[in-house]
């Protein structure tokens, strides 16, 4: 089973893969873990991306795709994968199409996470981030609130709120989505791969309702 997740900020992408990949064996696949998987190991694609991150440049859509396919091709997945964040927008769609033409790999579902605006502003506004960069572990005021008020469980540092998760940068970020990411939608409908799934209720849920609708 090889699923593509969709979904706005907040609807709950990176807590639904890792439960997947709890129940399912699946292997989670974010942009951002290949990249930075790619910079580490040191590939020609790798040192390409690093430079423009380094430059705080976006990396251009082509040389994501470059690394995705590297990925899918070395990589063997016999319990599935989930494409997490990725594609963002028509073009990479397009591309990753491609891609899975020439592996013969095929996509089963594209799932789209419904949350209510108002939900999603409530679950970002009150989540809370470890500022030691090599924890990052992550909280929520009202759900996971930390033991000790302000400080971190697992090692002990204080715990902010990211720049991005005030109410004002929210409603930023969904419009960026709505404008951008939101057409994928209609792309993976066209496609006849598209499954909406209502993630308002528990993540445990949302992933049975997941597992359920595809199989």
């Amino acid at each position: 089973m090889n699923l593509i997740l969709l979904g706005a900020p907040g609807a709950g992408k990176g807590t639904v893969s890792k439960l997947l990949v709890e129940k399912k064996g699946m292997v989670q696949i974010s942009t951002g873990d290949i990249l930075r998987g790619a910079i580490k190991e040191g590939s020609d694609l790798g040192k390409k991306a690093e430079g423009f991150m380094t430059r705080g440049e976006l990396v251009p859509d082509q040389l994501i795709l470059d690394i995705i396919e590297e990925k899918l091709s070395k990589e063997k997945f016999p319990n599935g994968f989930i494409l997490d964040g990725f594609p963002r927008t028509i073009p990479q769609a397009e591309g990753l199409k491609k891609i899975m033409s020439r592996l013969s790999i095929k996509i089963n579902a594209a799932v789209d996470l419904i949350v209510d605006e108002n939900e999603i502003v409530k679950r970002l506004s009150s989540r809370r981030t470890c500022s030691n960069s090599d924890c990052q572990a992550i909280y929520n005021v009202f759900s996971k609130p930390t033991k000790k008020e302000g400080v971190c469980d697992l090692c002990g540092s204080p715990v902010v709120q990211r720049s991005d998760e005030t109410e004002e940068a929210i409603k930023v970020r969904l419009n960026t989505y709505k404008e951008k990411t939101a057409p994928l939608v209609d792309y993976y409908k066209n496609e006849g791969l598209l499954k909406s799934i209502d993630a308002n209720t528990g993540s445990d849920k949302v992933c049975e309702s997941i597992i359920s609708t595809i199989e």
